[in-house]
Order: C-alpha cells, then sequence, then structure tokens
C-alpha cells in the first residue's frame, strides 16, 4: 500500500556529504533516510510488497507522486513484480536485482543505482525506484509521465513560408525536434546538470566534424565554471557564460524554431538547451544572426535580399529617427525646406516644451503603454494598445502638449522597431535610442554622429566566444558577403562562415551547368 504520514515530523537537516553516502543493505533504513532527506513530503510514494510464497523477500517501489505515470506503476512494475512465483526466486540474494532486469520487468531503460545522490537525481527526474531488502544496490526505471504542452506554432518568430513547430519546456521533446531536422549520427547531444538545489538539465548540440571543437570546447568549460544553486530557465546561462556581461547587446542568439537551429548548426555553431524553457541558445552569435529570418532561405533571394534591406533601413530609422528629429528641429533648421520648417514651426506653436523633451517624453510613453500591453492579459492587451496610441496621443496633440510631427515620428520609429526578427537586438535598440536623443538635444547632428562612431567602435570590440560580433563586416569576408545583407541564390553558398567553422567548409558542391528546357 502507499504509505503516507498523517503525523507531523521535525526531519533534521542532512549535510551533501550524507547524500554520497553508499545505500544500506536494511529495507526499512533506507527507506527512512529517504524520507528524512526529502523531509516527509506527502508526494513520495513508498509501496512496500513482498515476491515469493515461502522466501517472502521483500521490496519496495519509491516514487514522486506527480511525475511517474501511474499507469506504467502498475502494468510494468506492480503486476510483473507481484506474479512472481516461489520457484522464481533464486535462492542467493545477489542475483535479485539481475533476475528483475532480466526477467521480470518490462520497461526498457533499467539503472543500477549504489549511491543516494545517484538515487535523488532519478528519483526526481521521473524514475521509480526498487529497493530490495537485503541489498546495498536499487533499480530505477524511468517511467517519467511526460507532462508538457503539444508542439504549437512560434509565437515570436512568425513566418508566412516556413515550418510552424516550435520548441517546447520539455528537453527531451526538443532533441527530438532536432533530430528530426539533421538525421545523422555526428549530430552529438551531451547532457549536463547544472544547478545545486534545482539540478537543472542541460544539453549541449553540436555536429561533430563541421562545428569547430576549440568553441565546443570553450562551451564545456564556461558551463563547467557554474557555480550556482538553480536554473530556471536559458537566461541564467546566459548571463553566466557571455563574453561581454555589460553590453546592451546579445553576443547569444535566442530561438524558439527547430529550423532556425538546425540552420545554425549546420554551419557549425553549438546549441545549448535547458530543461524548462522553450528557447534554445546558439553559440558563437554574430550581428548577422540577428538581422536575419528563417524565411529569407524558404523564398525568392532577389525577394530575401530586398527585404533585408528594408529590414536594415527600418533598423537604422527605428535607431536614429527621433535623435535627427530633435537635432534638425533644434539645431540644423537650414537643412529643411522652407515649407516644411513653416508646417513643423506652426505645428510647434504654443507647445511649451522643447523639442528634446517633447521626444522624450512621447518615446517614454510609448515604450510605457508597450510593456503595458504585453503583461496585460491576452483579452485586454490589444485593447489598451489602440486606446494608447488612438486617445491619449490625440489628446496630447489637441492639448498642445506635443506636436503633431512629434507623434508621427515616435509612430514611425515603434513600426519599424517591430520588424526586428530578434526581440533581444530589439530591446538593444529601445534603449539606445534615449542616449541618442539626449546627444541630439546637447550637439545636435554632431552629438549622432558621435553616438553613431561610439556604437560601431563598441559593436566591433564584441566578441561572441572568440569570434567577433561584426563578422562578416569587420574583419570583412567577402565569400560571406554572400549571405549577408543581400542573400545570394542557394547555389553560389558553397562555403560555411570561415572564422565560425574551420573544420568542414564545404557547404555544397559548386553547380557548373544551368539547366534550360
Amino acid at each position: 500500500m502507499e504509505h503516507s504520514d498523517t503525523q507531523t515530523h521535525s526531519p533534521s537537516k542532512l549535510s551533501p556529504d550524507a547524500h554520497q553516502k553508499p545505500l544500506f543493505t536494511s529495507l526499512q533504513h533506507t527507506i527512512d533516510t529517504i524520507q528524512q532527506a526529502v523531509g516527509y513530503s506527502d508526494d513520495v510514494m513508498v509501496r512496500q510488497l513482498f515476491i515469493g510464497e515461502s522466501t517472502k523477500q521483500s521490496l519496495a517501489i519509491v516514487y514522486i507522486d506527480g511525475l511517474v505515470n501511474k499507469a506504467d506503476i502498475t502494468n510494468t512494475l506492480l503486476e510483473p513484480i507481484m506474479g512472481l512465483l516461489t520457484d522464481q526466486i533464486e535462492e542467493n540474494i545477489e542475483k535479485t536485482t539481475d533476475f528483475l532486469k532480466q526477467y521480470c520487468l518490462t520497461i526498457g531503460n533499467v539503472q543500477e543505482i549504489q549511491k543516494f545522490a545517484t538515487l535523488y537525481s532519478a528519483l526526481f527526474n521521473g524514475s521509480a525506484i526498487i529497493i530490495v531488502d537485503g541489498l546495498a544496490t536499487a533499480l530505477a526505471t524511468n517511467i517519467k509521465d511526460p507532462k508538457d504542452r503539444p508542439v504549437m506554432e512560434p509565437a515570436t518568430e512568425s513566418v508566412i513560408r516556413g515550418p510552424r513547430e516550435s520548441f517546447t519546456e520539455t528537453l527531451r521533446t526538443n532533441t527530438a525536434l532536432i533530430r528530426r531536422k539533421i538525421k545523422n549520427p555526428n549530430l552529438w547531444v551531451q547532457s549536463k546538470i547544472i544547478g545545486d538545489v534545482t539540478q537543472t538539465d542541460v544539453a549541449i548540440i553540436h555536429i561533430n566534424g563541421i562545428a569547430n571543437d576549440k568553441i565546443v570546447q570553450e562551451v564545456f568549460d564556461r558551463l563547467n565554471q557554474i557555480d550556482i544553486d538553480g536554473i530556471l530557465e536559458g537566461g541564467y546561462i546566459e548571463s553566466l557564460i557571455q563574453d561581454a556581461q555589460f553590453s546592451l547587446f546579445p553576443t547569444m542568439y535566442t530561438s524558439e524554431r527547430p529550423d532556425v537551429i538546425a540552420g545554425e548548426l549546420l554551419e557549425g555553431k553549438v546549441a545549448i538547451l535547458v530543461d524548462g524553457s522553450p528557447f534554445v541558445l546558439i553559440v558563437p552569435s554574430l550581428i548577422t544572426s540577428f538581422l536575419q529570418s528563417s524565411e529569407d532561405y524558404y523564398s525568392n533571394a532577389l525577394v530575401s535580399s530586398l527585404i533585408r534591406i528594408l529590414r536594415f533601413t527600418a533598423i537604422l530609422i527605428s535607431l536614429v529617427a527621433p535623435s535627427l528629429y530633435v537635432a534638425v528641429t533644434t539645431f540644423h533648421h537650414e537643412m529643411l525646406p522652407t515649407p516644411l520648417l513653416i508646417s513643423i514651426a506652426s505645428q510647434r506653436e504654443g507647445v511649451p516644451f522643447p523639442a528634446v523633451i517633447e521626444a522624450l517624453l512621447m518615446e517614454l510613453a510609448f515604450e510605457v503603454l508597450r510593456e503595458a500591453g504585453l503583461r496585460m492579459p491576452r483579452t485586454i492587451g490589444p485593447a489598451i494598445s489602440i486606446v494608447g496610441t488612438l486617445v491619449i496621443g490625440e489628446a496630447a496633440v489637441t492639448a498642445g502638449v506635443v506636436s503633431a510631427v512629434t507623434v508621427i515620428i515616435v509612430a514611425l520609429t515603434a513600426i519599424c522597431s517591430f520588424i526586428f526578427p530578434s526581440y533581444g537586438l530589439s530591446n538593444s535598440v529601445r534603449v539606445l535610442r534615449f542616449p541618442f536623443i539626449l546627444l541630439a538635444g546637447g550637439f545636435g547632428l554632431y552629438g549622432v554622429m558621435i553616438g553613431m562612431l561610439a556604437l560601431v567602435l563598441h559593436l566591433c570590440s564584441l566578441r561572441s566566444f572568440g569570434i567577433p560580433y561584426m563578422t562578416p563586416f569587420a574583419p570583412i569576408i567577402l565569400e560571406s558577403q554572400k549571405d549577408a545583407v543581400l542573400l545570394f541564390p542557394r547555389k553560389f553558398l558553397t562555403k560555411r562562415p570561415r572564422l565560425v567553422n574551420q573544420t568542414n567548409m564545404t557547404r555544397a558542391s559548386k553547380y557548373k551547368k544551368r539547366y534550360k528546357r
């Protein structure tokens, strides 16, 4: 029967060394130690039973209620074990576990355990532990209950053409999605456990023979240096192992699309998957990774190139449009045509704030509205955004607090900011917009130029696992320009990135013939 102690216990605090002790031969002593370690938690279930008719060999099945499949407990453990006859029990008790593995248990994955630390790890990962009285060896049977959400359409990386599947919060589901894309034995999946308390499973994936061995080793070295109590999401690992800790720009790329991760792996990069997170980390990450979409490779190369040019232009507008407006209207009136200058001046008549304060107020108001729309429940989030942008914006112009042209500039900036394929880079540009406005308000176009120069120098100084962040622009690599701003047709993309991959550079053979009808 399932054991549930209704009394209140005061468990003593066990030292970490106690978990490294071997199991006891006494079944009751082992069960008492497990229950003491978990604080006599109500969800830790102990099912004690006997096997055989005359020998009455005692054993127990220990599992966590909610982590295991109860149907499997009955079908693959209880029924086969309780159906054992006396003549099936070996006289030598040392062979009982071998007999259970070979002739009794119908489940495939069975692991022998000799230490409490290994027992706890298997127990909290969804295994049922079989403990036999008189033996210091237990059996861990993996009957985890896969309670995860189904594979759905990506929420943050939507495309018109391309696969409609995304990662989930289950690690093994995510590794299976990648293996569906790359059916090759050289796709190596190596696991680690990080977090002294949470014991979070982390998987490192790369393609052997394509990935740079130095980068792979660097990933493992940085992960091995992590000493933390818990990992709840991939962002924990990203902040601990990334190169530039105080840079606004992300040096590790994240994606929830299996096809994107598979494409990055084929370029020689390394993927880091964290159990409980639907976002996968990719290293090393370059600036081009954040500016390209997976859909670019599924469409016509010419169309994709034009869309990329549009995307780069929109990103530049999102960064400097408010600051250029402030600089021109404050210091450089001569740069505007006279009719446009008169129109702007007439709109600003009666506005109590200078252009720089006006732009800062509008940008701040928009950021507040955007965050409110994201944090509010989905049913009313869009309504908040519409009310904020239409009603408040119109009321502010009517009341003379801001000018209409400022609302237009901020709205154009907001629209351009949504074209970013990567949300991480979008956040960086959102933050940089404010210092650029201050520089424009203080020094005009000279301040904007100084800000752009400092930004370019900072980007050129960044590294991602030893690879320059601005590759292939700085250092310039002519071969990689085929897939940078412009996208050449697939038959011209015959080489992998040179700095990322130094083992297997050939992606495809060159096509020497052009087929005509």
